[in-house]
């Protein structure tokens, strides 16, 4: 008898343990009972339910990344080889919708296939090279709202559609580096150009006011300044200690030194 007892508390407390499902921070439960969805969900925490007749299913609505890698179409009929990250999370409120229409495969059902025809359609419409320049941004925003337009409604958030390589056909990047090393070539010119233009241009100004200064000067020496500048300069002279012999019509002294 005691050993029927002892056995009877084990399955109860076996059951017991069993019957408590622990939903962590991040994620929410939805309860599966005899193959039909429980709308209520439950929260983070300790819960208890029928082991034999109810399921709790777990799901996440913290962001969660998908990582893939495809060839992508170009306007010119190219295929881009591209490695391209897909942010997302699940609204909380759509959870049981999700367990119930699509199930836990949600990612390989509903997420990847939408992005991959949102991806093509979006890349079709762009060049090659524009998936490798300042238009990339542009492109990951189109392909996360077409997206949104199709699989919002049913509860998934697309937080970000992130390019992160981008591998042009061999020919495309070689002829895209010389595009870039001729607009460079072109740009170091164009300075070139300014800056011989730039001298030039201060050059002529240079010339043109020496050849004012030179009309000014010449304009104003008269034969009555020349001459007194000639007395002023004797003047000076006289006042010198050393000897001095000076030769002169009183216009163009000569200056002898003994």
């Amino acid at each position: 008898m005691k050993n029927t007892i002892k056995v009877s508390i084990l399955l109860f407390l076996m059951i017991q343990i069993s019957a408590c499902v622990t939903i962590r921070q991040g994620n929410v439960g939805v309860k599966r009972t005899v193959g039909r969805i429980d709308q209520k969900i439950l929260e983070p925490g300790a819960k208890l339910y029928n082991p034999f007749t109810t399921r709790v299913i777990k799901l996440p609505i913290r962001t969660e990344n998908i990582e893939v890698a495809l060839e992508l179409p170009s306007k010119e009929g190219l295929n881009v080889r591209a490695e391209i990250s897909i942010l997302y999370h699940i609204q909380k409120e759509k959870a049981t919708s999700i367990i119930g229409e699509i199930g836990m495969n949600y990612e390989r059902i509903v997420i990847l296939p939408v992005f991959r025809a949102s991806a093509a359609d979006v890349t079709a419409e762009y060049m090659a090279k524009d998936m490798h320049t300042g238009n990339r941004f542009e492109i990951e925003s189109a392909i996360k709202d077409q997206m949104l337009k199709i699989i919002g409604e049913r509860g998934f958030i697309i937080e970000a559609v992130l390019m992160k390589s981008i591998q042009l056909p061999q020919g495309l990047y070689k002829a895209i580096e010389e595009k870039l090393e001729a607009e460079q070539d072109a740009q170091r010119m164009e300075f070139v150009l300014l800056k011989e233009k730039q001298e030039a241009a201060r050059r002529i100004i240079e010339a043109e006011g020496i050849r004012d200064a030179n009309k000014i000067i010449s304009e104003g020496l008269t034969p009555q300044i020349i001459q007194y500048k000639s007395i002023e300069a004797y003047r000076e002279l006289s006042k010198s200690n050393n000897a001095k012999v000076i030769i002169g019509g009183g216009q163009q002294p000569m200056l002898l030194e003994p």
